[in-house]
């Protein structure tokens, strides 16, 4: 019996045990539910789409208006790419590029069918001006994508375009 282990049932430690106090467990079960029921409901209030909800601003409302009236963009690849010759003196002596434009009207990429020789005329002139030191950096690129949208802004309001093309993008842009 001397090698046999003790339990702590058979030592007498002077704790008196006490039973498990169930109103403390209810209460702070309650106030935990309580607060999780009030974030909840100002979660969903906040979060919650509103049927009813207005812009911040009277600028806020009329670019959302406009934005409604424009429509859904419409990408038109102006093909084939565009092949040229760059001027003497530079690295590479010819340049490929791939354009895509961004409009809001099926008209103007009706528009822009139909004008396709003035336009690939115009913008071929644009690329074989560029000299291949200017295009290699991104600020070349930039401003030749910029003046690329003013010819066709101008070739739009020349003659007599609906819509206008709000931006151009290259797909492909190859020089050797």
């Amino acid at each position: 019996m001397a090698n046999e282990p003790l339990d702590d049932e058979d030592l007498d430690l002077g704790v008196e045990k006490e039973g498990v106090p169930w109103k403390k467990v209810i209460i702070i079960g309650a106030a935990v539910l309580l607060l999780l029921g009030v974030g909840g409901g100002v979660a969903w209030f906040f979060l919650a789409p509103g049927d009813d909800a207005a812009p911040a601003s009277e600028e806020q409302a009329e670019a959302a208006a406009v934005e409604e009236q424009k429509g859904p963009a419409i990408y038109h690849a102006l093909n084939p790419v565009f092949v040229v010759n760059l001027p003497p003196g530079g690295r590479a002596k010819m340049l490929q590029v791939g354009v895509e434009v961004r409009v809001r009207s099926p008209e103007l990429v009706e528009f822009l069918k139909h004008n396709d020789p003035m336009v690939r005329h115009n913008l071929l002139t644009i690329f074989s001006t560029r000299k291949s030191e200017v295009l290699r950096d991104r600020v070349g690129k930039e401003k030749l994508q910029a003046d690329v949208l003013g010819a066709l802004q101008g070739i739009i309001e020349e003659q007599g375009g609906p819509g206008e093309v709000e931006a151009v993008y290259f797909t492909s842009f190859v020089m050797q």
